[in-house]
């Protein structure tokens, strides 16, 4: 147990940080599925609408460093090329 006050108190403030950092990382966890289930699917249009979704998120998460600058631009970049590639694949099945 701590002994300070002040630790005590950063004890308080780092829990409740750490909760809501949880959550923004789940908001992302749960709209990246959306995004991947929906490529499975071929719902190209819907997909592109998560994706700005997914930025969003993303951008936001890495303002408030939540998630490393790099991480959040990486993210973004392997998800625009996943769906461009189904997109593509999608042209190809036509």
């Amino acid at each position: 147990m701590v002994h300070r006050h002040s630790a005590l108190k950063s004890l308080k403030q780092s829990k409740k940080r750490y909760l809501a950092n949880l959550k923004v990382k789940e908001k992302i966890k749960n709209a990246i599925k959306i995004f991947k289930n929906l490529l499975k699917e071929k719902k190209i249009a819907e997909a592109k609408n998560q994706l700005d979704r997914i930025y969003s998120l993303l951008d936001k998460a890495a303002k408030k460093k939540i998630i490393h600058p790099n991480k959040a631009s990486r993210k973004k970049s392997r998800f625009t090329k996943l769906l461009l590639k189904t997109t593509q694949e999608k042209q190809k099945s036509l």
